[in-house]
This record gives structure tokens, sequence and C-alpha cells, in this order.
């Protein structure tokens, strides 16, 4: 952000807030929409030359009586505000990594006419999990709010429809990782993590490394997604 930016910003927040209090002015969608602007213009990453990415998801707090105000008019304003974010990415040459989601919430903080804006790049997923259907999985993969199954012998994950795993950000590669998995004596299952020559690498609960063991919890970064493992009790185990 440079120095002018940060000084609008403050100067804004200051007129914002005298208003506020003088006024107790509701929130107008107007300057919702700018903000959102400012927000996926303050947070971008370069991705290459002509192509940044911005966030995707957001927050808008509200105080409880502009939250109420708002309320009969939230599904069509997210959709409107949506819209007008598309064409401002669209023009800006910014890439979303999923769909634009826009949700409206409470803060106790904020009194009438003050709102703030949380953003995050939260990038779609889709998975072919037939295999399921033929084996319960013991491992399973957590993206983005959706769970996948980890089974012999491998699941391949990507942006490109060739992956197991279709993961909507443009930071990860047409194929980008493989969890190998294999059967181990007793049940069990050995799972590992390996690159496969993706342009941005992986980072393994941290560390950028090619291949690793992966255990319950470990976390896996491609892109701006992150990858979680978590061991699946087995429902016929009493001990």
């Amino acid at each position: 952000m440079s120095g002018l930016q940060r000084f609008e910003q403050k100067l804004e927040q200051l007129i914002s807030g005298a208003f506020a209090r003088a006024f107790r002015s509701a929130v107008q969608p107007v300057e919702i929409s700018a903000a959102l602007q400012r927000e996926i213009d303050n947070n971008t990453q370069i991705l290459s030359r002509d192509r940044r990415l911005v966030p995707n998801d957001f927050s808008v707090e509200l105080s409880d009586t502009d939250l109420e105000r708002l309320s009969p008019y939230d599904n069509a304003m997210a959709r409107d505000l949506a819209d007008q974010l598309q064409d401002h990415a669209d023009a800006q040459g910014y890439v979303f990594p999923g769909p634009v989601h826009i949700a409206f919430e409470s803060a106790e903080d904020l009194t009438t006419g003050r709102f703030r804006i949380r953003s995050r790049a939260q990038a779609s997923v889709t998975g072919d999990d037939h295999r399921t259907r033929h084996r319960t999985p013991q491992v399973q993969l957590e993206v983005n709010g959706t769970s996948h199954p980890l089974l012999p012998p491998g699941v391949v994950i990507g942006r490109g429809s060739e992956s197991d795993i279709r993961i909507s950000d443009p930071g990860i590669s047409r194929r980008h990782v493989e969890f190998v998995v294999a059967d181990r004596p007793g049940g069990a299952l050995d799972v590992s993590v390996r690159d496969l020559g993706s342009t941005n690498g992986m980072l393994v609960d941290g560390r950028k490394i090619d291949r690793a063991p992966v255990t319950d919890g470990t976390v896996v970064r491609i892109g701006n997604t992150e990858l979680v493992v978590r061991v699946v009790p087995d429902p016929t185990d009493r001990s």
C-alpha cells in the first residue's frame, strides 16, 4: 500500500467516524461497494505481469441497527455488489480464485454508520470420489470446507481437469501435487505427498519440500490454498 493510499484510508476512517457520531447516519450500499473495491485493490497478489490474484470471500460487518435495516435486501444487495466487484476486477485485470461471496454480519463494537470488511481468497474445489463406494476412507483431505478421501493408490491435486481434486486457484498448476497412499499390514495406510514439478512448489507444515510423509493435522499449502490431512476414526474400532 502506498503512502497516499494509507493517508486516504486514515482520512476516510476519520470522516466516517465523525459523521457517524454526529448524525447517526446509516450505512449506504454505495459506501459498501466502494469499500469492497478498495479491499481488493489493497490486497492484490502478483501472479504474473498481467494477472493479479484478489480475495473473493467477503464479510461485511455492521452494527445491529444497520444490519437490521439492510437485512430485507441483503441477498439482492450481495448479488449486486458481487456484480459490481466483478466489473471492477475485469477492468483492473484481477483474478478471483473462485466465485465471489459476500455475507453481512453483526459486530458489537461498531456503531450506526460504521462498517468493516474482512476478506480472504478461497478457491472453489471439486473432486472425483467414486472410490468411496468400495472402501471406507481412513484418511481425508480438508480443502476450503470440503472433505475428500485419500485412498490407494493416491490422489492428484491441481487446477486442471485431469486432476482428481480440482482447485480453481490461479497459483496452482494443472497437476500440482500427488498424495501417494499405500496399504500397510494391519489395514492402516501410509500416506505421503510429492510435488509433481509444479511452478510454485509446495509447503508442508511451513517448509518448502518436494516430498514428505503426512500424518493427522499435516498442512500442505499450494498456491493460496491449504490442504489439511485428517485421520478418520474407524467406527468398528471399539478399543
